[in-house]
């Protein structure tokens, strides 16, 4: 092992960790000449509110991630063909799924429309979909009969049959395949409205839990999980203090937009001042959002493919792949 690798090593107390990591230099080098091919604009529309990304942001982090993701795409795409020619088969190929976790306000969706844009981009101009497991959210009225509203979020407030029927039918070749659309305006699921996915090359999946799995069945029967189905996963990373002053401005900056619309949700927090909309977020933060982050999202960081360690600016600083 040369001593870049060597440098590269994280090392933890009981050994080697599954993981090898970067500083934002060292990954930003692993671009090599992937090309930038989106715009100012571009960029500007796929971020997420308080999100921080800028051309600089996309050229250091996440060319490099999609320069990884064409070779991993392109070697999944190797491995299928071989196992057809072993099996007689002359089956359709399979989307290449990618799942995007991490908390409430670490940036999933700007991380995951970023990744959209950049991976359709490609020479051979994929076909790239993205769902978000909020549409398959259980209702508010399912979710209030069964006291569930507080923990909204939360692994228990998915209808995951739903969900792994979808992921299943998408892995399948199934065409179309169908996903609800979730309003965060109304703040629940919207009555038979959908989204089509029709055989995507690439399908992202972006969702707080979408990593989480159970507890194993001690007579060996088979129970997915949504993880099950992804061929790459990502987790988007924070500290718990930083994580929560990200949510606290965002509430704040809603109050002043979307909070005002009458359909919302939230509209009567509109009327909140400072001091009563910080009160307001950081309880809704630590009675919900971080009981979540500790219990359910947390825990599965250690089962993504590659993370992504966020500073306090919005900035990766780090990058951690996990070794083959």
């Amino acid at each position: 092992m040369n001593e870049l690798a060597q440098s590269m090593e994280q090392r933890t107390d009981d050994g080697f960790s599954p993981y090898s990591t970067f500083s934002r230099d060292q990954w930003a080098a692993l671009r090599e000449d992937t090309p930038m091919t989106l715009t100012p604009d571009e960029v500007t529309r796929v971020r997420s509110l308080h999100d921080r990304l800028d051309m600089k942001e996309v050229e250091e982090i996440y060319l490099p991630v999609s320069r990884l993701l064409s070779l991993y795409v392109a070697a999944a795409q190797r491995l299928f063909i071989v196992q057809q020619h072993f099996l007689g088969t002359a089956e359709a190929k399979v989307p290449y799924i990618i799942g995007v976790a991490g908390s409430v306000a670490v940036g999933k969706s700007t991380t995951a429309r970023v990744l959209q844009a950049l991976l359709a981009r490609w020479p051979n101009v994929p076909k790239v979909d993205l769902v978000t497991t909020d549409g398959f959210l259980l209702p508010n009225a399912v979710l209030a009969r069964e006291g569930l509203m507080e923990k909204k979020g939360f692994p228990e407030s998915y209808d995951l049959p739903a969900l792994l029927r979808f992921l299943a039918d998408v892995k399948a070749g199934r065409r179309p395949v169908r996903a609800p659309i979730y309003s965060h305006l109304v703040y629940d699921v919207m009555p038979n409205q959908w989204v089509e996915v029709d055989r995507p090359d690439i399908l992202i999946v972006e969702g707080l839990n979408v990593l989480q799995t159970g507890q194993l069945p001690k007579d060996g029967k088979a129970i997915p999980y949504v993880s099950d189905f992804f061929d790459f996963s990502l987790y988007i990373d924070a500290e718990e203090e930083v994580l929560r002053r990200w949510y606290v401005d965002r509430f704040l900056t809603l109050r002043e937009t979307a909070f005002r619309d009458p359909k919302s949700y939230f509209h009567r927090y509109s009327k909140l001042d400072d001091s009563q909309a910080i009160e307001t977020a950081t309880s809704i933060w630590e009675r919900i959002n971080l009981i979540n982050l500790r219990e359910n999202i947390l825990p599965t960081r250690q089962r993504a493919h590659l993370i992504l360690q966020k500073e306090e600016s919005h900035l990766v600083q780090q990058v951690a792949l996990r070794k083959l």
